[in-house]
């Protein structure tokens, strides 16, 4: 999957496209994310103890990962993402990093 969580991206289509946010879960399985502010769902829920109330809650739910793309930290433009493969000195071993195929920067996800 090309999205992970912690990561910033631009939502392509739907009611929320345009706007710029962060993933708060991945679901690799369904290839599904949970994107912070966008597509919220009504959930009706009993009183409980975490919830004396009860009522009708609004949380965000999850949307296809195919309507998301990841915005470089250090260009801030929407782009695609490639795996490269890199020898790590300290750890003596190879490791996969992803990178911005527009800069060729390094995209850390702030999880």
């Amino acid at each position: 999957m090309h999205v992970r969580k912690g990561d910033q991206v631009l939502v392509l289509s739907g009611n929320y496209r345009g706007k710029v946010s962060r993933v708060l879960k991945v679901y690799p399985k369904t290839n599904r994310v949970v994107v912070e502010g966008v597509n919220f769902i009504k959930r009706h829920t009993r009183p409980s103890t975490q919830n004396p109330q009860g009522g009708i809650i609004e949380k965000e739910g999850p949307i296809h990962a195919s309507n998301v793309m990841v915005v470089c930290p250090k260009c801030g433009q929407p782009t695609r993402v490639a795996n490269k493969i890199v020898w790590n000195e300290r750890r003596m071993k190879r490791e996969h990093i992803r990178v911005c195929k527009k800069c060729g920067e390094m995209i850390v996800s702030n999880a």
